[in-house]
């Protein structure tokens, strides 16, 4: 006894190796055995947490109230993230769907091969059960996150919550969104509090915690269920599949294609971000804040 509690063996090679220590025992018995001792052919789970942080509990009570308190008030509340990044092309596709003959897609996916990259970013109205899905070309920065927020602001918002001047964002606290990245702070200064007069309040989800995120399992999760099996051979085949994706429940969604060119690397100073007006909450500050618009005076233009 060696006291070997798993194996990758076939019962075929159980046998075998039985019958070198002189145990004649055939496959088939091989199977009935591990079977009646609860052996089974088992893949890792995911089910361990990492290490949870102190503030874990009390940021989601937080994130809780906020809500409550916007909705009560009819204001409005965005849940943003960046989906996965799509190959654009002849690409196999994850699930299946009923045809009479399969997609016959690449055997390799091979980046040289695609048409693209489609850089995903999506804003979920809590309150209005839509989606905003902005597909960009480039890459996903600070600034195309802002720009997404921006844009349905812009188009959706705007209009549908004419009646206030205050938004609050739950976001991820890491990714081009995250509650550490400068830029994130600060385009959302330059690029909707201070030209739509906007008070935007911030909340971002505990690290390791994005799953519980609004817009992951409300937008995204329906978005993979609408093209799933569906080889994604163009933009205008992701942006269709976007649009077309819809709920029981009532869930609308808006895509828009977005090429312009988003660089990495972009730096925010730290006299910059003196020149922001953001007030941190008591509660989590570095996870909670206010960004205020400015009066024109103060601003600086951005590039």
């Amino acid at each position: 006894m060696t006291g070997l509690k798993w194996t990758r063996k076939t019962t075929r090679n159980i046998s075998k190796e039985l019958h070198k220590v002189d145990i004649s025992v055939s496959h088939t018995t091989v199977a009935r055995l591990l079977d009646e001792l609860d052996y089974r052919l088992r893949v890792n789970h995911k089910k361990l947490a990492g290490t949870k942080h102190p503030q874990r509990n009390e940021q989601f009570e937080y994130i809780a109230w906020q809500r409550r308190l916007f909705e009560q008030n009819g204001i409005p509340i965005a849940s943003v993230d960046a989906k996965k990044r799509e190959l654009v092309g002849n690409f196999k596709n994850a699930g299946a769907l009923w045809c009479l003959t399969p997609e016959l897609v690449n055997d390799h996916d091979f980046r040289t091969d695609a048409v693209g990259i489609a850089i995903l970013y999506g804003v979920y109205d809590l309150v209005a059960n839509c989606g905003a899905l902005s597909v960009g070309t480039s890459h996903d920065t600070a600034y195309f996150a802002v720009d997404s927020l921006t844009a349905w602001w812009q188009v959706e918002a705007g209009t549908r919550y004419a009646h206030t001047k205050q938004l609050l964002v739950l976001a991820d606290n890491g990714g081009s969104n995250g509650s550490r990245v400068r830029a994130w702070r600060y385009a959302l200064q330059h690029k909707l509090a201070d030209p739509f007069g906007v008070t935007i309040t911030v909340c971002h989800y505990p690290p390791g915690t994005s799953k519980w995120n609004p817009i992951e399992h409300r937008l995204f999760a329906e978005i993979s269920k609408n093209w799933k099996g569906q080889p994604l051979r163009s933009y205008e085949t992701i942006l269709n599949f976007i649009c077309t994706t819809t709920t029981e429940t009532g869930l609308r969604v808006a895509a828009t294609l977005r090429a312009g060119d988003y660089p990495t690397g972009v730096k925010i100073s730290d006299a910059e971000m003196k020149l922001l007006s953001i007030t941190p909450h008591e509660v989590c500050p570095q996870w909670n804040y206010t960004i205020h618009p400015r009066a024109a005076a103060e601003c600086e233009v951005i590039s």
